[in-house]
């Protein structure tokens, strides 16, 4: 059963990789044939191709490798200035520029007389941005409904006022760890000497009424290494516990890489699911979307720890996974017993919403060859034409992409190594989010 169920998540979860992929080039596919574009490939994966079917000049099908997808526009790529679309350039300057020359030229290969006007390059520049801005907004759109049924319709955890676990000792969050266990040299936790138990429900602190966890938390961080007098209601009736707060290294929010030095008292909350608002939705998307900003930022640093637990170091439990380690987890969950039916379908639902964020603000990046960077070529055309409309300056043209090629390939080399890297690591040394 539990081989079967792992399966099972794994399926689920690819099938939604695709879907996802396919969304996102429907994305770029639709506008680009309301506004005239030639479009004649539609395809969902990379490598071999599984299934295509024809339908007009557009080809439509799916490969082998769910790792993204593509839609081929024709005239992406535009040709040289004063250089006929139709014309091979003969001559070189060096490898460089004969790499740009061949790829300006096999974009050409394909081109009718009847295609003139209906090449992406020759598109007003706002008709531009858009078939490339909806391609990774679409991916938006999936993430804010696939969240927002989830906290909607299912829930989110919420932290109680009811103590779950009381903390033995006082570690910094920079040795925490699942094995880190208490020593004879740590301190013992104030939560431990006032003498709270698991199942303490708090209703003041210093004097403080307590309605909710989020307003308790602030009061201990900001009451240092002060005194407490903490009431709880303990079966039923309530009890003054006495104790004194002290100063200790935590992390500034749940996953966040910040550590701050703040009041540390030693308990930690009671969760429960209780369905949430349209504007917990936003919020919580906000959140997300700050966090995985900042993961985009540090993803070179975490990466070097990816390449390390290659060869035997350990594996962050929040270091990025590739497509491969996405599906392991989800299997992983599929299969876990000790979660009821409602929370393995909501993780699955929250990972791939995830992954959907990720894979909007990952193509936003204003780089080739990235959705980002045809939309930050787009834009400059916008800016350059509007200058000379407004200063009565002769009309610039199109913002010739080709130049940035060079880079282009760098960044897809980059990219490539990044992934395979990714997939090994995922399968010699995974990420794991429950023991045994």
């Amino acid at each position: 059963m539990t081989v079967l169920l792992t399966v099972l998540g794994i399926v689920v979860f690819l099938i939604g990789i695709m879907l996802s992929f396919a969304l996102h080039e429907l994305g770029h596919l639709l506008p680009a044939k309301a506004f005239g574009m030639k479009v004649t490939q539609f395809f969902s994966g990379f490598g071999r191709t599984v299934w295509s079917t024809r339908r007009g000049e557009t080809e439509y099908g799916i490969k082998l490798i769910p790792a993204g997808g593509f839609v081929r526009i024709i005239g992406m790529l535009p040709p040289a200035k004063g250089q006929h679309p139709e014309t091979v350039r003969k001559g070189s300057t060096g490898p460089i520029q004969s790499m740009v020359e061949n790829a300006r030229n096999a974009e050409y290969e394909t081109i009718d007389p009847a295609d003139n006007g209906r090449l992406f390059y020759q598109k007003v520049w706002w008709k531009k941005l858009i078939v490339m801005v909806c391609g990774p907004l679409v991916n938006v759109v999936i993430a804010f409904v696939l969240f927002g049924g989830l906290f909607m319709l299912y829930g989110a955890n919420v932290a109680q006022t009811t103590v779950s676990t009381v903390t033995d000792c006082v570690i910094p969050a920079a040795e925490a760890g699942p094995d880190r266990k208490c020593t004879d040299t740590d301190k013992v936790s104030p939560a431990k000497t006032a003498g709270f138990q698991v199942g303490d429900r708090i209703v003041a602190f210093n004097g403080t009424p307590i309605s909710s966890w989020d307003q308790l938390t602030p009061l201990i961080r900001a009451n240092a290494d002060k005194p407490a007098t903490i009431v709880v209601e303990r079966n039923g009736a309530r009890q003054t516990l006495r104790t004194a707060t002290i100063v200790n290294q935590v992390r500034e929010k749940t996953g966040s890489d910040t550590i701050v030095s703040v009041g540390f008292l030693g308990v930690s909350p009671q969760l429960k699911v209780e369905r949430q608002d349209f504007g917990f939705v936003v919020d919580k998307m906000g959140e997300l979307t700050v966090a995985t900003v900042q993961a985009l930022g540090n993803f070179p640093a975490k990466l070097v720890g990816v390449a390390k637990s290659i060869v035997g170091g350990e594996r962050e439990q929040d270091s990025p996974i590739s497509v491969v380690g996405a599906s392991r987890v989800a299997g992983e969950i599929a299969a876990n017993q000790s979660l009821s039916g409602g929370e393995r379908i909501a993780f699955l639902i929250s990972l791939l919403a995830s992954l959907n964020l990720f894979l909007a603000l990952f193509n936003f990046i204003p780089l080739l060859p990235l959705d980002g960077g045809h939309m930050i070529g787009a834009i400059w055309e916008g800016i350059r034409r509007g200058f000379a409309k407004l200063f009565g300056r002769p009309d610039p043209g199109y913002v010739d992409i080709g130049k940035l090629l060079p880079v282009a390939y760098v960044a897809a080399t980059c990219m490539v190594v990044m992934g395979v890297l990714l997939v090994i690591a995922d399968i010699v040394n995974p990420i794991k989010l429950f023991n045994g």
